[in-house]
């Protein structure tokens, strides 16, 4: 089963929508670096290429979705099979990439097996249902309290992810220095092998030309 990686980052982006094409069955991934204590919400759906209009239509009966989200720890935050439309939700415990996996299951119907699929995918990053809370507002005043509650969730999102990356570009300049002090002390090592291979082969060779009486 071929598994292909596609490799996004947030970078301050509360949202990531996009689609991609598969095979029925075949499982395809994508790695998001995620701040800790964070909560996802992703939205799909399921189109089926039709031969006969050529063109993505609605899916047969029976077409669905198995979502796995997991960390690199192999930690599973989500595991559940969708129809061919809906929304996933979870929440990351740590720091890091996540890898939020997508595979269809076979349909049982056998004129549309092994079809071609297009998956549209919309990952936002720390958001509610904003449009069911307001749906469910009774007056004015409480659309925009929710609305201003939204907002608050929304700068306290990106203040989280710049304190994310803040601390991954110290951690990378902590690296590099480190790196560099190794490559001067090694640099300095190799000048005093040298010096010393030099002064060896100085002391080899006057040995060597007062025993022949060369000198």
């Amino acid at each position: 089963m071929q598994v292909l990686m596609f490799l996004l980052s947030f970078c301050f982006s509360l949202s990531t929508a996009f689609y991609f094409h598969a095979a029925e069955q075949e499982e395809k991934c994508i790695i998001e670096d995620i701040p800790s204590d964070t909560w996802i919400t992703g939205a799909f759906k399921i189109q089926q290429w039709d031969i006969g209009r050529h063109d993505f239509l609605e899916p047969a009966p029976g077409l669905g979705l198995f979502v796995t989200v997991k960390t690199y720890e192999d930690e599973v935050l989500l595991s559940k099979l969708y129809g061919p439309q809906g929304t996933f939700y979870f929440t990351s415990h740590s720091s890091g990439e996540h890898i939020i996996c997508l595979k269809s299951n076979s349909t049982r119907l056998v004129a549309f097996r092994g079809s071609k699929l297009r998956i549209h995918l919309d990952i936002r990053v720390g958001e509610h249902d904003l449009d069911a809370a307001i749906a469910q507002a009774k007056d004015k005043v409480n659309e925009v309290s929710f609305k201003l509650e939204h907002l608050i969730e929304q700068i306290e999102q990106v203040v989280k992810e710049q304190n994310y990356q803040r601390d991954r570009e110290e951690n990378f300049r902590m690296i590099s220095e480190d790196t560099n002090s190794n490559v001067l002390w090694w640099a300095f090592a190799q000048t005093l092998i040298l010096i010393s291979v030099g002064i060896f082969q100085m002391k080899y060779l006057k040995d060597f030309f007062i025993a022949k009486k060369l000198v």
